[in-house]
């Protein structure tokens, strides 16, 4: 009972512990039970599951399955459950024995009486289970014959103190006798998400996303239709090279369990159900006047009274039960009937242009310019209004192209392609198909593209603008290629040489394809052309793209006015702004570190588009708001934001963003002190980022290093990566340029580097940077003290940590209080204290589990206790690594230790350097302090290791440069 379901059993946990429950006796529900479900739930998979379990723990299993033709004889079920115990009948009373024979057709007899019929099931049921435990298994129990179901209610009933439990499944909806037994019922639902794709992968790997996600939305969490589905797919529809069907085929299990109900019901009722399927958004009224008066209230009933559907009473609007019963009505339509269907809808939503444009589509039976043009038209302008998840959404149902579940934004593309399909001209029908193409690298259809774009064909009024376009968000997209994506938007712009009014496919698909390409690299050349597409716009239609501009390449020369034309332009953004609109703001926010203000319009376009709508930027938005996490301290929340982001782009295909997350989390790993995650996720991203030129990601991938390297203690490898972000002495208002200030002039200074730290100061102080914003100028003010004369840090650490709104960058200040408060122990000043706690418990509140240990080094160093707490490390050191330790901290060189235990100074070097990191310390002067909890260090000369100055760590004095 405690082994662990297997995958077919995904997300029924809960269910298998009632079932094990049963047997134990240890639950309130009594010694029966009934699982109840809608067709394909997963209930007989459940009494299988508790066959099997039972026969584990030694029960003896008896088991029947009812049938609907068997249910008006009397005892079929009775018969299927008891067959395997003919032979024991005989150990019963003659009676009992008589009867017994009698219902296995043993014995000449007319039928029993059903009292006979009930004693003497209880009496062979209780002789069996004196041998042993005893479950009773009956699938299907709508369907149990009536004599069956009162013996078996009858026996059920007095089995409570017994050896004997009855298990039981039937159909939601549908009563048989065994019901007013009155078993304790749990409800079997559709399987949760994550666990309805857990099933899938394992029974059906490999299918393409675009595939994979239909199928989950189709199968709604049903185990049966998710196992089924594919099964009726050919192998190149399932991974993608062929087109899926307008509607799906149904294997004869799936028609069976979901086209049954439905097809015994009166035509009346079977043509409104039409109606319905055809336009999930439409109200009865629309359906009744769609129906032209042949349909009434009362046609609905029988539908109501088999579950098929349901209605919101206060909305009056009627949905089915499971998408697939829509499929099954759908496919069960003749075309004419469907396309009849479709004009009488196209009537009666006259006020509806949108949904009556994918009817009129639907309907049409040859090329039709008007038709294609309103199709078309509907898209354009929900794409304007940055809408597609909605009112595109609402006309796609109409279609039945997907169902409710179903992406809007994804449907839209669907809707292109058929206004492609009714274009009379070839340049028409090739503009709309490379218009879906274009449509389709936003919402999620990468592996359409390709093969969009070749249907397009090359006629000669193809938008080449587009077609560039559209395959150059498929190279960031997908490979991440900025440098060809570069040379066709390039291409693009000197195809599309007219200022663009309108809001053209063409013109705001090159703005945020050069956007996309200018923050991922750090050359000039796409932000020169990305200045260039811009100023073919009228300047106000460009705000959030210019804003962006100048937060990523101009942003000290008026940063204030930058910052509040960034607040301007989010505050008149409507409700359902477009994503491509928030987007560019979102991530100027970022850089000039404002978009804690405005997380809450990044969330709600979220929500609104992550499950049908522009999915490319959703993916952005969460790593966005992750990033902000980060800088606020608040670590927790920036992986889980990652990790959502995470479980979209590589089911979409969308690996660029895919590879960003990763980077963003390498340096979230190092930060915490976890080196070995941060190196591998590191080394993974510089791998794929280096050969295609995106300059950015391979940063982040560096940033993360250096972290690790800080963390370890080894700061020349820490100097070695960030000076490769940006070099010593020129740092760069860009990103990631001016938040690596502090971390270069930490590791120069760390490493001797005196000179190349200060010159970096000077620099980023004569280019403004402190200007971009409140972090941007702690972090200046930080390195300045950090870099300073020992006898001149002291003011500016005070100055750097008296800024206003430095505590909301808990991680650049507390790493200046560490700094200030290690000075101010160097100096004697009791003040150290203070600012060593208050960095301490920053550290440890955020997570940085490194630094917090090097912080509560530094208090033992003070004299101040410290636990080591969850954050102390627990790596062990060997032997000859705690000798080594021992020694260092009584204050003898690497020299007298390797003269000691006959080992080359080298050596004793190599060993302290791979300790260190053991131990949580970075210095031979947090030595004793580490020891002390694991062991006292015997020797009178360890008390001097507290006292000890960078100098004597064997880091540089920062005075001694100017001796």
């Amino acid at each position: 009972m405690s082994s662990r379901p297997g995958v077919d059993l995904a997300g029924r946990t809960a269910e298998l512990e009632l079932i094990d429950s049963l047997f134990i006796r240890n639950d309130p529900s009594g010694p029966g039970v009934l699982l109840r479900g809608d067709p394909g739930v997963g209930k007989t998979a459940l009494l299988t599951a508790a066959a099997a379990r039972a026969a584990d723990v030694g029960m003896r299993v008896l088991r029947a399955s009812a049938v609907e033709f068997e249910a008006e004889m009397n005892f079929s079920a009775l018969h299927q459950l008891l067959y395997p115990l003919r032979h024991h009948a005989g150990r019963l009373a003659d009676h009992h024995r008589d009867v017994l024979d009698q219902i296995l057709g043993l014995a000449p007899g007319p039928s029993p009486d059903p009292l006979v019929a009930s004693t003497a099931l209880l009496a062979l049921l209780s002789d069996i289970a004196t041998e042993r435990p005893l479950l009773l298994i009956v699938d299907n129990v709508q369907w149990v014959d009536r004599a069956s179901a009162t013996a078996l209610g009858f026996a059920a009933r007095r089995i409570d103190g017994t050896l004997i439990a009855f298990l039981a499944a039937s159909r939601t909806g549908e009563d048989g006798f065994v019901h007013h037994i009155r078993l304790y019922e749990r409800m079997i639902g559709p399987l949760a998400e994550q666990s309805a794709a857990t099933l899938l992968d394992a029974r059906w790997p490999g299918l393409a996303p675009a595939v994979r996600r239909r199928l989950l939305a189709e199968a709604a969490g049903n185990p049966l239709a998710l196992v089924e589905l594919p099964t009726a797919l050919t192998d190149r529809q399932r991974f993608g090279q062929d087109p899926l069907p307008a509607f799906l085929p149904l294997s004869g299990r799936l028609e069976e369990t979901f086209a049954a109900a439905a097809g015994k019901l009166p035509a009346p009722t079977r043509k409104l159900l039409l109606l319905a399927a055809l336009d999930a958004e439409s109200d009865l009224t629309t359906l009744q006047t769609a129906a032209q008066g042949s349909a009434d209230g009362d046609d609905l009933a029988p539908a109501l009274q088999a579950t098929v559907v349901q209605v919101e009473t206060a909305a009056g609007h009627l949905s089915f039960r499971h998408p697939l019963i829509r499929t099954a009505i759908l496919r069960a339509a003749l075309p004419g009937e469907r396309r009849a269907a479709h004009q009488a809808l196209a009537a009666a939503l006259a006020d509806k242009p949108e949904r009556r444009a994918w009817h009129l589509a639907e309907a049409a039976t040859g090329p039709d310019e008007a038709v294609a043009r309103a199709l078309e038209e509907a898209v354009l302008s929900a794409w304007r209004r940055g809408n597609l998840s909605g009112a595109t959404a609402r006309a796609s149902d109409g279609a039945a192209v997907f169902d409710r579940r179903r992406s809007g934004a994804s449907a839209a593309v669907a809707a292109l392609m058929r206004a492609g399909e009714l274009s009379p001209h070839p340049g028409d029908r090739s503009r709309r198909l490379v218009e879906a193409a274009y449509l389709a690298t936003d919402t999620g259809q990468l592996e359409d593209v390709s093969r969009l774009l070749a249907d397009a064909g090359q006629a000669l009024d193809t938008p080449t603008g587009l077609v560039f376009v559209a395959t150059a968000h498929l190279l960031t997209n997908d490979e991440g290629d900025v440098d060809a994506a570069y040379r066709l938007l390039a291409r693009a712009l000197d195809d599309n040489t007219d200022t663009a009014k309108n809001h053209n496919w063409d013109d705001c698909g090159i703005l945020y394809a050069l956007l996309l390409v200018s923050l991922y690299t750090l050359r000039p050349e796409p932000w020169q052309l990305f200045k260039t597409a811009m100023a073919r716009f009228e300047p106000a239609a460009v705000t959030p793209f210019r804003l962006c501009y100048d937060a990523y390449i101009d942003p000290t020369r008026a940063s204030d006015a930058l910052r509040k034309g960034l607040a301007d332009a989010f505050a008149v953004l409507p409700a359902d702004a477009a994503p491509w609109e928030l987007i560019p703001l979102a991530f100027a926010a970022v850089a000039m570190d404002t978009l804690s203000d405005y997380r809450y319009l990044v969330r709600r376009m979220i929500e609104r588009e992550r499950d049908g709508g522009a999915i490319a930027m959703v993916i952005p938005a969460l790593m966005l708001l992750c990033h902000d996490s980060y800088v606020h301290g608040q670590w927790d929340e920036a992986e889980s934001l990652a990790q959502e982001a995470l479980d979209l782009a590589p089911v979409y295909g969308y690996r660029f963003w895919e590879r960003q997350l990763r980077a963003l989390l390498a340096a979230g790993a190092a930060l915490r002190g976890d080196v070995d995650l941060a190196q591998s996720r590191s080394e993974e991203t510089t791998t794929w980022a280096a050969p295609r030129g995106i300059e950015v990601t391979e940063a982040y991938a560096r940033a993360a290093r250096s972290f690790a390297a800080m963390g370890q203690g080894d700061y020349e490898e820490a100097y070695v990566q960030v000076a490769r972000i940006d070099p010593p002495g020129a740092p760069s208002p860009g990103i990631p340029g001016r938040w690596k200030v502090l971390d270069l002039v930490e590791a120069a200074v760390r490493t001797g580097r005196m000179d190349e730290a200060r010159a970096h100061v000077a620099a980023a102080q004569e280019a403004g940077i402190h200007r971009i914003s409140p972090r941007i100028a702690m972090i200046i003010a930080g390195a300045a003290a950090v870099a300073a004369d020992e006898n001149e840090a002291g003011p500016l650490f005070e100055a750097a940590l008296s800024l206003p709104q430095a505590a909301r960058w808990p991680w650049e200040h507390a790493r200046i209080q560490l700094a200030y408060g290690q000075w101010l122990r160097r100096t004697r000043d009791p003040r150290a204290r203070l600012y060593l706690s208050a960095a301490l418990e920053t550290f440890v509140r955020i997570g940085a589990k490194v630094m917090s240990q090097r912080a509560r080094n530094e208090l033992r160093a003070t004299g101040v206790a410290t636990t080591t707490g969850p954050d102390a490390p627990t790596a062990a050191l060997t032997v000859q690594e705690r000798q080594i330790a021992e020694l260092a901290a009584m204050g003898l060189t690497n020299k007298q230790i390797g003269e000691r235990l006959f080992l080359s100074h080298r050596t004793i070097g190599s060993h302290l350097h791979r300790l260190y990191p053991k131990l949580g310390i970075t210095s031979r002067a947090a030595l004793r302090a580490a020891l002390e909890p694991m062991a006292p260090v015997e020797d009178d000369q360890g008390a001097q290791s507290a006292s000890l100055t960078e100098d004597q760590e064997g880091l540089p004095s920062r005075s001694a440069t100017h001796d």
